[in-house]
This record gives C-alpha cells, sequence and structure tokens, in this order.
C-alpha cells in the first residue's frame, strides 16, 4: 500500500537527515505570553532544585537519594530499607500522576517541569543565543571558517557550558551523598576525597555531553516517556495543537497577502511562515499533527500568536486543544479512562498517607540465626538471636535494651545489656535467649520482646523460639 505525501515525515525525525547523519537544530528565540510564563516557573524550579539538598527541615535534608548508604528522604521524611514498602507506593503515586494528567494534558510535564527540558532551554540554549545570537546568525556561525570570531564564541560557549554542567553536578551528587557531605568534601579539598572527584568529575562530563552535544535527542531519543504518550493520548486529550480546520480550510495554506479577504476566498488562515518550524526545540512542523518529538514546550503557540496579530488574524491557530475540540468543537471532558486514574490515585494516596501514620520512627528486627540450633543452659534452653535497630529519628538514644515480655525468661547481649543507638543510624548486634523448657509451646515458641530506651517503650518485636520437640 502506497504512503500518503503528508505522512511521509512519519518516516524519520527532523534531528537525523536523509543520509543518516546528526541534523543540527538551530531553534530561533521564543518570545510571547507563554514563553516569559515558563521563564518564571523555570526559575522557580531551578532555585528549589539547586536549594533543596542544603534545605533541613528537624534535621532531615529536604530531598535525598543516598543509594549506596540506602537513606532516602523525601520531603524531609527519612525512608530506610524497612521502609521500602511506602517508598514503591510514592514511586506509583509519581506514575500514575504522571499518566492521569499525559491522558488529560498530554506532555505538559516535559514543557513545563522537565529538569532537561528546563535546562536546555532556559539555561543552556539562553546562553547560545546571547554568544552567539538568533537562530540565523547561528547558521552563519556554523557555516563560517574558523576564524578569530568562531574560534572566541566556540571556545567561550563550550566554557561557559562546562562550569554549568560541573556546577550541577555538584548539586546532583549532593542529592547523592548529602549537601553537608559535599560542603565537607569541598571545605577538605579534592586530595583528600579522590573518589569523589572521579564521580564528580564523571557526572560533569555526562551532563557536558548531554547539553553541547546530545541536546534534544534525550527527548526523543533517550526518554521513554515520549513513546508512552503514544499509548495514553486520545482524541480527548488537550495538548499543543494546529488548529487544521481553520488553518486549511478548503484550498489550504497560503502566503499572507493583504490585498485579498481570506474568509471569502476558501484559503486557511496559516500563511505558511513556517516560524512554527524554526522557533521548535525538536525541529517539528507541528501542522503535521501529534508527533513523538514534541514536548508541549508552547514555543509555536507564542510564535504563532505573534505572527496572526500582525497580519490583522484572530490568536489561536496553534494553542492548547484537544482533536475533539478542533473538529467537532467539543469542549475538555474528563473522561471514564481520566476518572479510572484518578481513583487509582486517589486510593494510593490514601494507602501512601496511612502507611505515614502507622511508620513507626524506630524499627527493631530479631530474627534466629540461620544454621544455630538451640544449647541446654543448665535448666534452660538457650538459643542465638541477631538483631537491628533503626533510629530514624534526629536524637540519639542512649540507653536502649530489650525486655523479654512472653514466655517468662532472660535476654543476654553480646557485649553491655544496654546499647547507644544514634540519630539517624542503625545498631546491629547478637543476644541469646534462655527459656525454661516449661514455658516452650514446642519446637517453635513465639516470642514477645519490647524494645526500650531508657524507661520509654520505642518499639515491639516478635520472633520464634526453636527448642527441642520434647522435654522429657
Amino acid at each position: 500500500m502506497s504512503k500518503l505525501p503528508d505522512e511521509d515525515f512519519r518516516d524519520s525525525i527532523a534531528t537525523i537527515d536523509k543520509q543518516g547523519k546528526r541534523s543540527w537544530i538551530f531553534a530561533k528565540i521564543p518570545k510571547g505570553v507563554l514563553y516569559e510564563r515558563r521563564k518564571w516557573l523555570s526559575y522557580f524550579l531551578l532555585l528549589f532544585l539547586f536549594s533543596a539538598p542544603f534545605i533541613k527541615i528537624n534535621g532531615n535534608q529536604f530531598l535525598l537519594f543516598n543509594v549506596i548508604d540506602r537513606k532516602f528522604n523525601i520531603f524531609s521524611f527519612p525512608f530506610w530499607p524497612q521502609d521500602f514498602h511506602i517508598f514503591v507506593i510514592i514511586m506509583l503515586i509519581g506514575v500514575i500522576s504522571l499518566a492521569l494528567f499525559t491522558v488529560a494534558f498530554g506532555r505538559i510535564f516535559c514543557g513545563w517541569f522537565c529538569p532537561q527540558t528546563i535546562f536546555m532551554e532556559m539555561v543552556f540554549r539562553r546562553i547560545e543565543f546571547w554568544i552567539e545570537g538568533d537562530r540565523g546568525a547561528q547558521i552563519r556561525l556554523s557555516k563560517q571558517a574558523w576564524d578569530s570570531e568562531k574560534i572566541r564564541k566556540r571556545i567561550s560557549k563550550w566554557f561557559v557550558f562546562y562550569v554549568i554542567s560541573f556546577i550541577i553536578a555538584n548539586v546532583f551528587l549532593a542529592y547523592l551523598i548529602g549537601g553537608d557531605e559535599l560542603i565537607t568534601f569541598i571545605t577538605e579539598g579534592p586530595l583528600k576525597n579522590t573518589k569523589t572527584l572521579i564521580a564528580l568529575i564523571i557526572f560533569t562530563y555526562v551532563f557536558y555531553f548531554i547539553y553541547i552535544s546530545f541536546r534534544e535527542q534525550v527527548c526523543i531519543i533517550a526518554c521513554p516517556y515520549g513513546r508512552l504518550q503514544g499509548a495514553l493520548l486520545d482524541d480527548k486529550s488537550i495538548i499543543v495543537a494546529y488548529d487544521h480546520v481553520r488553518g486549511e480550510k478548503e484550498l489550504g495554506r497560503a502566503k499572507f497577502n493583504k490585498q485579498e479577504d481570506r474568509a471569502t476566498t476558501g484559503k486557511g488562515d496559516c500563511i505558511d511562515c513556517k516560524l512554527c518550524i524554526h522557533v521548535c526545540p525538536t525541529g517539528i512542523d507541528i501542522r503535521n499533527g501529534t508527533q513523538l518529538e514534541c514536548i508541549n514546550c508552547t514555543a509555536c503557540i507564542d510564535e504563532c500568536d505573534n505572527i496572526m496579530e500582525s497580519v490583522g488574524m484572530p490568536k489561536g491557530l496553534i494553542r492548547y486543544a484537544s482533536e475533539d475540540e478542533i473538529v467537532k468543537n467539543e469542549k475538555f471532558v474528563f473522561t471514564a479512562r481520566m476518572k479510572g486514574y484518578a481513583s487509582v490515585l486517589v486510593i494510593l494516596t490514601g494507602v501512601f498517607i496511612g502507611m505515614l501514620f502507622l511508620r513507626n520512627d524506630v524499627e527493631a528486627t530479631i530474627l534466629h540465626l540461620p544454621g544455630q540450633l538451640f544449647q541446654h543452659k543448665g535448666e534452660n534452653i538457650s538459643d542465638i538471636f541477631t538483631f537491628k535497630v533503626v533510629n530514624k529519628t534526629e536524637h540519639d538514644f542512649n540507653n536502649v535494651y530489650f525486655k523479654l515480655v512472653s514466655p517468662k525468661g532472660t535476654i543476654k547481649l553480646v557485649g553491655n545489656d544496654h546499647f547507644v543507638v544514634k540519630k539517624q543510624a542503625l545498631y546491629e548486634g547478637t543476644l541469646f535467649i534462655e527459656i525454661n523448657p516449661a514455658y516452650l509451646e514446642g519446637d517453635k515458641t513465639n516470642l514477645k520482646i519490647e524494645v526500650y530506651n531508657g524507661k520509654n517503650l520505642i518499639d515491639t518485636e516478635t520472633t520464634n523460639f526453636i527448642g527441642p520437640r520434647s522435654f522429657n
């Protein structure tokens, strides 16, 4: 079956030419109301991103993702491996929220909130505009011989890009190891922290490569979210859309002629200026409809509105709209699919809130030591256990000990019977439990053990005592 001519664009992407080589995108400087709103939102998000690792609430870092030590802080709430189930719920809430917003509003996250878009469009590309100029100047510079002007501009851009990548790498490292630790490494100097320095250099070059070379390919090739939208979007989703009904009409788009009345000629309102293509950071033609490369950055909306205003035609030829709104003039409807996602989101949020209220600040785990059998200690049976006590609070526990509640028996720790658990720390050890056979229920007896800090009960744990099958 032969393909329709207007569908040929789906066989390739704007960043790859017909020979399969990289086609560099030279985007025009965007201007307009939506761009200004995005800019201020980006400034706020950048401020949050750079400050979050250094903000502390109740002594907890606001955001921390320490994979190595398995310590996580979400909005200053500490999460340990024992809280992994809560962390999973948080991730599920994030995924469902993203799916719901995509079904309802398309790829709005990419254009307004994604760190990759914010850094690329609001930091690095603005620096590029400042050093190399607008689209036309950048194209001329790329074709220009390597004279003093080109060398000066390119080296200046590369140097500034590297410095910013280095700063981003430091902030990224602060999320992984902690803001205080990063400041300590900086004050101590790189020679005393060579491993951290190596990691920092690797992160710097990763970010530098992304923003100096890979750029919009992250959104087109690397990011899986762009492919997800194909399964999530439908005709009722609000997206950045070209009003093809108004733009094409009966005779299609045509160049602007101020001597004619387009309302009577049958020509569409699109004057085919192609500025919506030139301003697009991924190089697509929004007039071809929904495409994987579109990140909903709204640059084409602002540019088209400026052109429509200059030629005396109504704005909104490119706007936030659904396909049903354009074709059928239907307003936004909260569909059954959206209601389904919203219901799941409400349920997960309720489960998450419940888990937070039921979550303990202290968590003790007492387990029978694998491979070890019971022993006879005089008239009693002795069993060996390992224990862990996690202190999730911001104060030390200076007098921690165990008390066997049932059945009657004694607990003996290897070392001191009392120990200290530092704040945000884990204490591990070994203990013996001795019980008279008269109190055992068989080869397996349930134990109830309370954990105290001084006079305060901080946790209650249960485990099994493995004893002999008979006591005669």
